[in-house]
């Protein structure tokens, strides 16, 4: 027989037990950058382990999921691709809120599209409200490194990310090389995101503590 003070102390376990289950995580990842850069083929080599030299620009918006393990977590990553066209812009409102991580996407090839970077990531801030936007995680990909006809140095890239706070990474997502890092880097920094912001509104870890009923047959007459 266990004295009361060790069932007190075996239902607390119990019930702390339960309380620090961990619950799925579910990371929202926005890709954004010019129509042609190769946002779709990125996301489907990294999903689907494919790539086609059709091009189909993107209507509005496209999405694909994969679960990965981030840190010891389970992380299903929902990764939007979003159509570089201005007639689309309106739907960044409904795309880019609650967003935990953007990845915004250029072509090598085109200085152009290098500094649209600017502009997206400025429009990502203003539609998507983040909570702390000084704070909030963009993961920049030059696109297209396969090619020779290169417009824009990794050097250049480099310093315009480390200006605005940003992590940078290139390849070629049609020689599929390198294209998983900056995916990885990007659920890592959403999931630290997540773990900032979204635990912290919603007092997600609870401890609970009941002691065991006590019955007694008193009487005092």
């Amino acid at each position: 027989m266990y004295s009361r003070s060790r069932q007190v102390k075996l239902r607390w376990n119990k019930h702390v037990n339960m309380s620090f289950k961990k619950e799925p995580v579910t990371l929202k990842i926005i890709l954004i950058g010019d129509s042609g850069v190769g946002k779709s083929s990125v996301m489907n080599r990294y999903v689907n382990h494919r790539f086609t030299n059709m091009y189909r620009a993107t209507i509005g918006t496209d999405f694909l999921s994969k679960t990965v393990t981030i840190d010891k977590d389970t992380v299903t990553l929902q990764i939007w691709d979003t159509a570089g066209s201005e007639r689309f812009q309106s739907l960044g409102p409904l795309l880019y809120r609650e967003a935990h991580c953007c990845m915004l996407v250029f072509d090598v090839t085109s200085k152009a599209s290098f500094s649209a970077l600017d502009v997206w990531r400025k429009e990502f801030l203003f539609q998507a409200e983040p909570q702390d936007p000084a704070d909030f995680p963009f993961i920049v990909v030059g696109n297209k490194t396969d090619l020779s006809d290169r417009e824009v140095s990794r050097g250049k890239a480099l310093q315009w990310c480390e200006e605005i706070g940003a992590e940078y990474f290139e390849g070629s997502a049609k020689e599929d090389l390198d294209v998983e890092k900056p995916f990885l880097r990007a659920a890592l920094s959403g999931l630290r995101q997540y773990k900032k912001h979204t635990l912290e509104n919603t007092g997600h870890f609870q401890i609970t503590c009941k002691q065991p009923r006590e019955t007694r047959n008193t009487c005092e007459c």
